[in-house]
């Protein structure tokens, strides 16, 4: 298996951990296919590995497959982040926990639209998704998922 690869493809068993991997910032897709055949095809095409609880679905492409043991999230998470030796390469809060896009700094006169007007008076700093337009800030949720990104990847790993 080719553990060098960081954009992954995870099956319907495993949105949670598509959601935190893209919070990690990686590549992450969940795509809406409930057929195994279209989910290995889809994983080969985009040179992701696809990452499944279903061990039937796991030995039909051993090479582009990686059966996650774990039953909860946060083991979950933390078996793939060392599997894939994750933790020097993650860019946490870099992409859209919705739609896997990037995200980027935006100027809060662009967002004030969308954004409510307490979170105006109070916050500075704003990043904007390319694809769907989510826009996020560093609300009251903001330390908690910090301090969840530093124990999946320790100390060393700061975020925005």
């Amino acid at each position: 298996m080719n553990r060098e690869g960081k954009r992954f493809l995870a099956d319907r068993n495993l949105g949670s951990l598509a959601r935190w991997l893209r919070l990690l910032g990686f590549d992450t897709m969940y795509p809406d296919i409930l057929d195994d055949g279209e989910l290995l095809k889809m994983a080969k095409r985009e040179g992701r590995t696809l990452l499944t609880r279903d061990r039937n679905l796991a030995s039909r492409n051993p090479a582009a497959t990686y059966l996650v043991n774990a039953g909860n999230l946060e083991e979950q998470l933390q078996e793939v982040v060392r599997v894939f030796q994750l933790s020097e390469k993650a860019k946490p809060l870099s992409r859209c926990s919705l739609c896997n896009h990037p995200v980027k700094p935006v100027m809060k006169e662009k967002v004030k639209e969308v954004v409510p007007q307490k979170v105006l008076d109070f916050q500075e700093n704003y990043w904007q998704c390319s694809g769907c337009g989510k826009v996020y800030w560093q609300g009251s949720h903001w330390e908690r998922m910090k301090e969840k990104l530093r124990q999946v990847l320790g100390p060393a790993k700061d975020t925005p």
